[in-house]
Parts: structure tokens; sequence; C-alpha cells
């Protein structure tokens, strides 16, 4: 990681930190905020992929496979945008169904870091802290307050895991 990608990390984790804070300071206004911060994170992220897909992977074997999931993440980031009307029970499913797909993608890359010998143990906390939030947003289901307090703290964890991160050494392989 460059020391560029670096700074943008730690800005992007200062911005997960305040928006946690404002969700946890107003927790009426918390699941709009929810909303509104996965939708638009679904939206950039689906522009890169469209971005990369039309500058680099159209060339590719495979890169269709950019397409779609550029396509697919446009799709979703507009449609939980578009459910600000909808009301609070529908939204933590919404959200019960990003964490446990988050947290199985997680445990699983960790799996596979440990088999090839990697970096395992952080994502598997990681994982495991996603799926603790769905157990947690299950508990709470009717307490929406309380939803909105546990998505706020999965989002701090997020914020320092994204700082560790920026500050861990990458390995540089160099041919002589």
């Amino acid at each position: 990681m460059n020391q560029i990608k670096r700074i943008g990390s730690i800005i992007v984790a200062l911005f997960m930190i305040l928006g946690a804070g404002l969700m946890a300071y107003e927790t009426d206004f918390g699941y709009r905020f929810i909303l509104l911060m996965i939708g638009l994170s679904l939206e950039i992220a689906g522009v890169r992929e469209l971005i990369y897909y039309f500058f680099m992977a159209r060339h590719m074997v495979g890169g269709n496979m950019m397409l779609i999931k550029g396509v697919i993440m446009l799709d979703f980031g507009a449609l939980t945008i578009s459910l600000t009307d909808v009301p609070s029970g529908y939204v933590i499913l919404y959200l019960l169904g990003i964490h446990v797909f988050s947290g199985i993608v997680e445990i699983l890359r960790a799996f596979e870091a440990k088999r090839y010998g990697g970096n395992w143990k952080l994502k598997f906390f990681h994982g495991m802290l996603n799926m603790a939030i769905v157990i947690l947003c299950v508990i709470f289901f009717n307490r929406p307050e309380i939803a909105v307090y546990v998505y706020a703290s999965g989002l701090v964890y997020s914020a320092i895991l994204r700082v560790i991160t920026a500050f861990r050494r990458t390995a540089v392989v160099s041919i002589q």
C-alpha cells in the first residue's frame, strides 16, 4: 500500500468513526443514516467496478464478471437508498442479511488465508464480530435504538481495522 492509499484509508476510517458517533448520538436519525451510508458505499463500489471494467477488465479473461458485479452493486445501492420510508423492522432484516453475508465471506477468507499460511486471525475475528452483530440485532429486534448502537459499534470496529491495515507493513517482492 502506498502513502496516498494509506492516507485515504485513514481519512475514510475517520469518517466512519464520525458517522458512528452521529448515529449513536441521534438514534432516530440512525436508520436513515445507516441506509445512506450503506447505499452510498455500494454505489461507489459499483461505479469503481464499472470504471475498472471499462478501462481494464473488458480486455481480460473473465472480465465480464466485473461488469455484472458493478451493475449488481449499483442496483443494491439504489435499493438501499430508496428504503427510507420502509418500517424499521425491514431495515434491520436488510442489515442482518448484509452482515450475515459479509461475516461468512470474511470467515471463509480467513480459512483460505490459514490454508495458505497467511494472516488469518484478524479476518476471522472480523467475520465473527459480524456474526455477533447479527445475533445481537436478532435479540434486540424490537428495540431499534439498540440495533443502531450495535451497528455503530461495528462501524467503529471496522474503522479501527482499516487504520491497523493502513499502518501494517506490506511485503514487497523484489527480483534480482
